[in-house]
This record gives structure tokens, C-alpha cells and sequence, in this order.
């Protein structure tokens, strides 16, 4: 129940930081009015004290991060020791397949079944090579003529 509350208020605070974000002036916005006559005297420069969207900005920040930090300790401090079983909905209704069972480790060989070899092409589809005479020097191939 806590972790419910705990991601409701998490995913509020992220649209919250979201909008308070998207609502503040860019630090260029006053470069426009610098170079086009405007009262501004420095262009980039310190701002003053902040407003309230920046203070609320990190406020909501800070939030963020400290319940990203007890989610994920909570996550790590809950956890079950060994395989958790988890609901697998309609696939949990089919059968598991048989699995053979690991060979005990115990340094002794055990013999295994031969493994059978992949039957061969017959012998029309792969084309012979041409035999060679005993002592025939092989000839280099010519290179196509036209131009």
C-alpha cells in the first residue's frame, strides 16, 4: 500500500516538475531586449534573487530524488531470497517442458550417445571438379579480352 502512494506521488511530482519547468525564462530571453534598445544593462548576466518558480523547481527536485532513493532502497531491502515466483497470468497455465536433468559433476566421464552426421548431397547436384593428369601443370586462367 505505502509503494502505491509512494509511485502516485512520484509520477505527480514529475508532471509538477515537468510544468514548473516549461513555465520559467531561458537565461537568453533578456538577450533580445539587450541588443534591440531594451533596459536591460547586462545580457547573460547574475540574475537576482530567485522567484518562486525556480525555488519551487528545486523543492520539488529534492522530493523527487528522496523518494527515487527510498523506492530503490525499500526495492533492494524487500527482496526475497531465491527464485521469486511471479504471476505469469494464462501463460502460467501451460505445462513446463521437460527439462533432462545436469549430469552430476562428480569428475567421472559419462559416455553420451554418438551424434549423427548430417546426410551428404547426392551425387548429381554437387558437381565433380575436373581430375587433374598426374604431372599436368595447371593452366592460369585468361583474362577476357574486348575493350
Amino acid at each position: 500500500m505505502l509503494m502505491l502512494i509512494l509511485n502516485v506521488v512520484y509520477v505527480l511530482l514529475a508532471i509538477a516538475m515537468i510544468a514548473m519547468i516549461l513555465m520559467q525564462r531561458g537565461a537568453g530571453a533578456q538577450a533580445g531586449s539587450g541588443f534591440g534598445g531594451g533596459a536591460s544593462a547586462t545580457v547573460f548576466g547574475a540574475r537576482g534573487a530567485s522567484n518562486f518558480l525556480s525555488k519551487s523547481t528545486k523543492w520539488l527536485a529534492i522530493a523527487f530524488f528522496g523518494i527515487s532513493l527510498g523506492m530503490a532502497w525499500y526495492a533492494t531491502h524487500s527482496a526475497t531470497q531465491g527464485p521469486a515466483q511471479q504471476d505469469l497470468g494464462l501463460m502460467g497455465q501451460v505445462p513446463a517442458a521437460a527439462t533432462p536433468a545436469p549430469a552430476p559433476s562428480t569428475g567421472a566421464t559419462v559416455p553420451t550417445a554418438p551424434v549423427a552426421q548430417p546426410a551428404q548431397a547426392p551425387a548429381s547436384t554437387v558437381p565433380a571438379a575436373p581430375a587433374a593428369a598426374p604431372g599436368a601443370q595447371p593452366q592460369p586462367a585468361t583474362p577476357p579480352t574486348g575493350g
